[in-house]
């Protein structure tokens, strides 16, 4: 696999509840955060360790092979999420890497967290 993009962000709730709202994206509720574009689709998520990581399904069906990996480690109550971006095939090009980069910054450094209520 080839690593083509990554990113740490603190995000305010504690790695545990990080890790079940990750394993479980499209959960109804007050705090359903994962909000797909018409080209996305919803991960599948498997290889996870609660609640230190699990790996996502590629959100692109035009990078069918492509995985998200998810690490998290307790900051002082708060989580410490990193997101690697992983291809099984040739890396994307520049622009779909980066939109790809900025679009999983949205989701986890902004729509994650503001279900956090911030």
């Amino acid at each position: 696999m080839i690593e083509y993009g990554r990113r740490t962000r603190r995000l305010p709730a504690p790695p545990r509840v990080v890790w079940a709202d990750l394993a479980h994206p499209k959960r109804e509720g007050t705090r359903s955060w994962l909000a797909l574009l018409p080209d996305e689709v919803e991960p599948e998520v498997f290889d996870t360790d609660p609640p230190k990581h699990l790996i996502w399904s590629s959100l692109w069906p035009s990078r069918p092979d492509d995985h998200v990996v998810f690490e998290l480690a307790d900051h002082h109550g708060e989580s410490a999420l990193t997101f690697i971006l992983l291809s099984a095939g040739d890396p994307p090009d520049d622009s779909k890497t980066g939109h790809i980069r900025k679009r999983m910054s949205q989701l986890l450094f902004a729509d994650l967290r503001y279900s956090y209520g911030q």
